[in-house]
């Protein structure tokens, strides 16, 4: 009984979240493209924006968090022991604690420091005119208090210190990959403080980029220690 009220309790707050990400990506695929800023028409559309990719991967997550509260509300407990419930809540832990905890705090993080700066760097005054300040939020700062309540109602596994690193790496130079790709093919850069870099300060840009995010998976392992006492990485108890 108290493992079904707990799942229930996770399934509104995850339907609440879930919608509210997929009201946002509604709103943020709606915007009107003005000839003064047409950066989402330009090669690429949204998909060469690292707020967006987080926006998408944030709805995906919250949506299987969904999936998995109602397999655990409407299967009995001895169903949920292995086969694919176990694989979804082991897809759940990887996916948050490698990607969507680390890339929404360094979205979130990054974007706020050099809007604090400059923002004519990151967020140029223009967009006021085309994003409404409750999306600019939505996209850049509610994200960290919602990973923060997931955090505290549900546990995630740390797996491979090391693996989830490298895997936080990977996706990194993916994107760094796809950026430099889109400034090949189309001479534009994503976003305004990279066109006024030099190019050793691109190098160096990019790499404290890239460094940054070990740190936040980091994070992600202290504080899901820290709220339920659990170890990160769990290691195999020698016989």
């Amino acid at each position: 009984m108290a493992a079904t009220v707990l799942w229930g309790s996770c399934l509104c707050i995850h339907i609440l979240i879930f919608a509210w990400y997929v009201f946002t990506l509604s709103a943020n695929c709606s915007l009107k493209i003005t000839e003064s800023h047409p950066g989402a028409k330009t090669y690429g559309g949204r998909w060469k924006y690292l707020t967006f990719l987080n926006l998408v991967m944030q709805t995906v997550f919250f949506g299987l968090c969904v999936l998995i509260d109602i397999i655990h509300l409407i299967l009995p407990a001895k169903a949920l022991r292995g086969g694919v419930p176990t694989l979804l809540v082991n897809l759940r832990d990887t996916a948050f604690t490698v990607l969507t905890f680390p890339v929404g705090t360094f979205v979130f993080s990054s974007f706020w420091s050099i809007y604090a700066y400059d923002r004519e760097l990151v967020y140029p005054k223009i967009l006021d005119d085309i994003i409404p300040v409750w999306l600019n939020h939505a996209l850049h700062t509610v994200i960290l208090p919602l990973l923060l309540v997931q955090m505290y109602i549900q546990n995630h596994r740390h797996g491979s210190r090391v693996k989830g690193i490298l895997g936080l790496a990977f996706f990194s130079a993916l994107y760094l990959s796809w950026i430099l790709w889109v400034h090949h093919v189309a001479g534009i850069w994503v976003y305004p403080i990279m066109a006024k870099l030099s190019p050793v300060g691109l190098v160096l840009f990019f790499g404290a980029a890239a460094l940054s995010m070990a740190p936040l998976y980091l994070l992600g392992e202290k504080l899901n220690r820290n709220i339920w006492g659990t170890a990160g990485p769990q290691k195999k108890k020698k016989k």
